[in-house]
């Protein structure tokens, strides 16, 4: 039996962001807000456990609270996605809209060709989760 690694990860004051380990052994990220305060904790925290990676996982990323998505935003993602240790992450994003994921879309579609991860977008958190659920060895 695979033992699910711990998360190693507690909520911060002033930091718009929650974790919590999927019975996958993934983890949902849920943002409230893409400030720097918020960004700066993700990218370590993600850094973090990007080190540590073994093994192929799901992760969700939860920005419907988030209304308008910064374009430092969008390339720190991509960024954290490229590097070669996510090359067995599955990463499902989910927003508000469709206005949203366009332009998550345009400005991610820049860097994605070197992305190790793969990555999708979605507005349906249902239409995400049925995505990570297929099979690690049908990526992307």
């Amino acid at each position: 039996m695979n033992e699910i690694k711990p998360l190693n990860w507690t909520p911060k004051p002033g930091v718009g962001l929650s974790v919590m380990r999927r019975g996958d052994g993934g983890m949902n990220l849920t943002f409230t807000d893409l400030s720097d305060t918020t960004l700066n904790d993700w990218r370590e925290f993600a850094l973090e456990h990007l080190l540590g990676s073994t093994g192929r996982t799901r992760n969700l990323y939860d920005l419907r609270a988030v209304k308008e998505i910064p374009e430092k935003a969008i390339r720190a993602a991509v960024e954290a996605n490229s590097d070669p240790s996510a090359r067995n992450i599955r990463v499902a994003v989910v927003v508000a809209d469709e206005k949203v994921a366009n332009a998550v879309r345009a400005v991610a579609a820049l860097a994605l060709a070197g992305s190790a991860s793969a990555m999708k977008i979605f507005t349906d958190i249902n239409e995400a989760e049925a995505w990570l659920a297929r099979p690690l060895d049908q990526i992307p």
